[in-house]
């Protein structure tokens, strides 16, 4: 008897030390992984250890067992919850058979590629109810490995580094510099010789950008550099910032706003040359007028700038969209390529930021080299030989409302970008979101003027949104685009804007998830479309690819959300929960239960006074329309338009906007934000909106 439990004993040992080869072999992995093996592993690209697969951020990898001709054979290999009803932006990271992928509010999970098994989650426990302090969804886009560690920044401007092996904090660090401004962070870290990296998010607020580098190791911070100047009664920080003071009208005391200019997402390297490229957001206002009356380019906003890693020191800048007056951020994902240009080798930037133009500079020293609108503009005609954009008179129209074309949800947002060296192209998804813009005359900051879009939960854009009906026409869509001829070679059109981000493979293949919930893989050299597979909702991130055990497997993050998610979506059902998909050629392992569609109904029946709904629709478009959308004109998102609502939860609306339970799943708390009296006559809006698009939605 006894030998059999010693016999039972050591085999329970030996099964526990199998199931703990993954983690341990990837902790190995993961403990010498730096510079060298990332660069190393570009070679090969068998793991996915950096956010755009390399420092270059090409998402182009060089694996070719899943190819043009065997494609049609991917299925399933596995699937993993990630527990998560909000936005999934996160392209997994892959060591050695471990996947570190993240979920809405920040949360890590650590996942075994070979089976889809946990192996640890970290949950950042960031209060549920501040999500409001985010413009665009409680969303975060991945984390960094490096040497043992992983990284994440929590959306509430913590950054927090784990242990690879077991997902316990190793250090935490408060990244936030002024604390009267509403940072978040969306944005996955970077590290640069051993340094971690991380901007933030909040300019929709008010707030000034600057990126900040802590010691991987400790957390120590080593520098910090502001985007732009702050208020010139104080030394100026460095002399890049005493330079860009001079663009920037100081009657206006636009640091009070902070000015903009935050770094939400895109950072990237050049070990080479030494260089980090830092990708400077819009203007806090958005109004140029409001912002600096006297006009000025306002220094760094809506621009490339090169530091050096080591200290934080500008070497150069190229600033797209000088004066920002459209919330065109430059923060859109950056690929570092070495092209011919005119029959010469040149070390550029690939870069379509939001503001419609496909830019190709010259990373060495920032030089302009070309620029292209690759969706149609209406606020500039081209840009000059010097890089300066030739503006039209739509650009920037006083005193009216005008079509902002793109508008701020821009021609391309944060959803990356691929380049493959064999076909010399760039996969890009290019979008058109309506939108109608306007000065507000009367803004002033923290004012929370009526019909202020969503100042009373702290925006400050100093414009006035859709005063009239838009005129353009949404689109989304994959172009692929040649950079040295500055032209589309193919589209593919989408039925929604907001589409995921690309992969291109040395198998020539591309692959895009879409708004309407399929998974696409298409031929990189003419977008013949060769495999789909439906995932049941909205599919707003990138997909990444790796080598385990010699087979090559795709993974997506699905997840719909982001901040045109928040309203809308292109699927029938509503949006289901966060998921890991993983596919392997002849998978054959069983997809998951969908989200079963739900009929909507227009609410009916709610008491209301109709001399409330005017002053109804200035409350809401102060605290709610950018969340909930138009009751019954939007669809809703992964949040739900108020106007498809059961009538019990508008009666008793009181109840949810007052420390309601749904806080817990970010909702706001509205105590002493607005009175019992603002919700009767917020209810008289929603049930009066919905009564009058009823005959149209029959």
């Amino acid at each position: 008897m006894m030998q059999g439990q010693n016999l039972y004993r050591a085999l329970w040992l030996l099964c526990g030390a199998l199931a703990a080869l993954p983690a341990q072999a990837a902790d190995n992995a993961v403990q010498k992984l730096d510079g060298a093996r990332i660069q190393a592993n570009a070679a090969t690209t068998r793991d996915w250890p950096s956010y755009g697969l390399d420092y270059a951020e090409t998402r182009f990898s060089k694996l070719k067992q899943i190819d043009s001709g065997n494609v049609k054979r991917l299925g399933l290999a596995w699937t993993y919850n990630l527990e998560s009803t909000r936005g999934v932006e996160a392209t997994p990271l892959v060591v050695d058979g471990v996947m570190y992928v993240t979920a809405s509010w920040s949360v890590v999970h650590a996942v075994d590629v070979r089976t889809g098994r946990r192996l640890w989650t970290f949950d950042p426990q960031v209060d549920r109810a501040k999500g409001y302090k985010g413009c665009c969804d409680v969303v975060n886009r991945g984390v960094a490995l490096w040497k043992g560690k992983v990284y994440v920044g929590a959306f509430d401007g913590r950054l927090i580094a784990l242990d690879a092996a077991t997902g316990r904090k190793v250090w935490e660090k408060d990244t936030i510099a002024d604390p009267k401004f509403s940072y978040t962070i969306t944005g996955a870290p970077r590290v640069f010789k051993g340094k971690v990296i991380i901007g933030n998010g909040g300019a929709e607020y008010g707030a000034r950008g600057y990126i900040t580098a802590y010691d991987a190791e400790t957390g120590e911070q080593k520098w910090r550099w502001f985007t732009v100047p702050g208020d010139p009664s104080n030394p100026f920080e460095n002399e890049a910032m005493a330079a860009a003071a001079k663009t920037w009208d100081p009657s206006s005391r636009y640091w009070e706003a902070g000015g903009g200019g935050t770094a939400w997402d895109t950072l990237t390297f050049d070990p080479e040359l030494n260089l980090m490229y830092v990708g400077v957001g819009n203007g806090s206002p958005w109004s140029a007028r409001k912002r600096s009356p006297a006009g000025g380019d306002n220094l760094y906003l809506a621009s490339i700038v090169a530091l050096d890693p080591d200290t934080g020191t500008y070497k150069w800048h190229y600033q797209e969209t000088p004066g920002d007056n459209w919330d065109y951020t430059s923060t859109q994902p950056m690929i570092l390529a070495d092209i011919r240009i005119d029959g010469k080798p040149r070390k550029v930037i690939l870069h379509a930021p939001k503001n419609g133009f496909f830019f190709v500079i010259d990373r060495t020293n920032g030089q302009f080299i070309s620029a292209q609108n690759f969706v149609p503009v209406n606020w500039a005609s081209g840009y000059d030989k010097n890089g300066r954009p030739i503006e039209t008179e739509m650009a920037r129209v006083k005193d009216k409302p005008f079509d902002a074309i793109p508008g701020p949800f821009g021609a391309h947002n944060w959803h990356p970008m691929s380049y493959n060296p064999q076909t010399g192209l760039v996969y890009l998804p290019a979008q058109n979101v309506p939108f109608n813009l306007m000065d507000d005359k009367d803004w002033r900051f923290n004012g929370n003027q009526p019909g202020e879009p969503m100042a009373g939960l702290g925006w400050n854009t100093a414009m006035r949104a859709n005063v009239e009906a838009p005129k353009s026409q949404p689109f989304g869509r994959l172009l692929a685009w040649d950079p040295v001829q500055q032209k589309e070679v193919w589209r593919k059109e989408h039925v929604s804007p907001w589409n995921g981000g690309t992969l291109t493979t040395a198998g020539n293949l591309v692959f895009q998830g879409t708004a309407d919930g399929r998974f696409i893989a298409y031929d990189a050299r003419n977008g013949q479309e060769l495999w789909q597979t439906n995932v049941g909702t909205g599919i707003v991130a990138a997909p990444a690819t790796y080598e385990v055990d010699g087979k090559q497997y795709v993974s997506i993050a699905v997840g719909w959300g982001g901040v045109y998610g928040l309203a809308q979506r292109a699927t029938n059902n509503r949006p289901g929960p966060g998921t890991v998909y993983t596919f392997v050629l002849d998978g054959k392992a069983p997809a998951p239960a969908q989200v079963a569609q739900q009929a909507q109904a227009l609410v009916k029946g709610v008491p209301y006074d109709p001399k409330d709904v005017p002053a109804g629709t200035l409350l809401y478009v102060n605290n709610c329309v950018f969340c909930h959308g138009v009751p019954g004109v939007d669809r809703g998102g992964n949040i739900p338009n108020l106007g498809y609502m059961d009538a019990a939860y508008i009666q008793n609306l009181q109840n949810f906007v007052f420390k309601g339970p749904a806080t817990s799943r970010g909702m706001p708390d509205f105590t002493g934000k607005i009175t019992s009296e603002d919700v009767d006559k917020i209810k008289a809006f929603i049930q009066g909106t919905a009564d009058a698009v009823r005959p149209a939605a029959k």
